[in-house]
């Protein structure tokens, strides 16, 4: 079995990390698979990147499409016409796509167009907001794949709903879990936590991305300033995003909580995170991490696609006004953390159960 994987982004990249190691200890045992590594291209600066590969200790791709930028469209169009030629040189049994950015609808797309069978890990989950790409990409995705790999059940029921056949979907766990597992060990402080004077649980976590949050040039500022003040004798560490960046420009803000770091590898990322007193955010991922971890997360959007990451574990949803936040944040101080738990499956194993359900079908 020949398996092209596709990565395109900073999420995608942790989680194909697992999926690798776990083709490469079939391959030790015997079994005929392989794979083939492309990268789109669709996350190019090296801090998003290239440092994932090089931390996690998987090979570069067998292929960069270097797509780069560009609207939805073009950038999704530009990873299509890459990724035909890339199959049409270098043909395949299984086309992988993992999560839900352009890259992954656009790769499924053209591997089902050459007739060859898709596999999407992280099927299923839905935010029910389809003013967001990523949704878009999620049905699109689902309604062409062959094989479904679902973090939790309730993704599993969303796609019976959408009519997948019940043979087809599985349920094995979070791959994005199997890398924190593995590399829980190997996380390290950034090399700013002595200048800033950073300790366990005397600093928050800050990351800001999607367009309803910062696009807004006024609204931006007035979420951070509202978050400084928010936060009492906490320190901010906030890896600024290049979108965030671009849209702050030059501009001298009055704030004496936040510290604007560059964006961070994996390992000083989960370093920081795991230290943290609390995370905001409005990733969606983060939110998983979080949960394993045991650290509060309050996550700036009006819907998730992770559900189970607010009813089982420490994430808690506020929308994105900043009158909000600080209402959940203060009770949040006034009467501790909510109890959590981990979600079934978020055991460390999902990618070792991919392997083989796709080796046995």
């Amino acid at each position: 079995m020949i398996i092209t994987i596709v990565a395109g982004t900073r999420p995608n990249f942790i989680k194909i990390t697992p999926i690798i190691k776990a083709i490469e200890k079939k391959q030790k045992e015997g079994a005929s698979i392989s794979y083939r590594l492309v990268h789109t291209g669709q996350h190019y600066d090296k801090n998003l990147s290239d440092t994932f590969f090089e931390e996690l200790n998987i090979p570069h791709p067998n292929a960069n499409l270097e797509v780069k930028s560009g609207s939805q469209s073009v950038q999704t169009a530009a990873i299509m016409v890459a990724f035909e030629q890339e199959l049409l040189i270098n043909p395949c049994d299984l086309v992988l796509v993992v999560g839900d950015v352009n890259s992954t609808m656009a790769c499924a797309i053209v591997a089902k167009k050459l007739n060859i069978k898709v596999t999407h890990v992280e099927a299923g989950i839905r935010s029910g907001d389809m003013t967001m790409p990523e949704e878009i990409n999620r049905i699109i995705t689902d309604s062409i794949t062959d094989y479904f790999f679902t973090t939790t059940t309730w993704a599993g029921e969303n796609l019976l709903k959408y009519g997948a056949d019940p043979s087809t979907v599985h349920f094995v766990g979070n791959v994005m879990i199997d890398t924190l597992y593995q590399n829980i060990g190997r996380i390290t402080a950034p090399s700013f936590w002595n200048e800033f004077q950073l300790e366990t649980g005397n600093y928050i976590i800050l990351t800001l991305h999607r367009p309803a949050n910062v696009d807004q040039e006024k609204s931006l500022f007035r979420l951070l300033e509202g978050i400084d003040k928010m936060v009492g004798n906490k320190k901010i560490v906030f890896p600024i995003h290049p979108r965030t960046k671009a849209i702050l420009g030059e501009t001298n803000l009055n704030l004496k909580n936040i510290l604007f770091v560059e964006p961070q590898g994996y390992l000083n990322f989960m370093y920081l995170i795991k230290n943290s007193f609390a995370v905001i955010t409005d990733s969606g991922g983060i939110s998983e991490e979080t949960t394993v971890l045991g650290i509060p997360c309050f996550t700036m959007r009006n819907n998730t696609e992770r559900p189970e990451t607010e009813t089982i574990g420490t994430n808690t949803l506020v929308g994105t006004s900043i009158e909000n936040l600080e209402i959940v944040f203060g009770e949040f101080l006034k009467n501790g953390p909510k109890k959590a738990s981990i979600p079934e499956l978020w055991d460390g194993k999902a990618s070792e159960r991919i392997i083989n359900i796709l080796l046995n079908t």
